[in-house]
């Protein structure tokens, strides 16, 4: 019984960590988004369509086109 509540605590401590992790890069991106938005105009869908572009750039260069 003991064994099965340390790891139980053990795994809610990893869950714990991963989740404060995932929440502060997901505020941080928001943060960055919404000012890039009031700052320069730019939007979410602006700086998706620049990813899409550089990864099929990156692909091309990969397979020597």
């Amino acid at each position: 019984m003991i064994a099965t509540l340390i790891v139980a605590w053990i795994i809610f401590i990893i869950l714990w960590k991963l989740l404060k992790a995932t929440l502060s890069s997901a505020l941080t991106i928001a943060a960055i988004l919404i000012l890039l938005n009031i700052s320069f105009g730019i939007t979410p869908q602006d700086i998706w369509h620049h990813i899409m572009q550089f990864t099929q750039t990156v692909s091309q260069f990969q397979n020597g086109k």
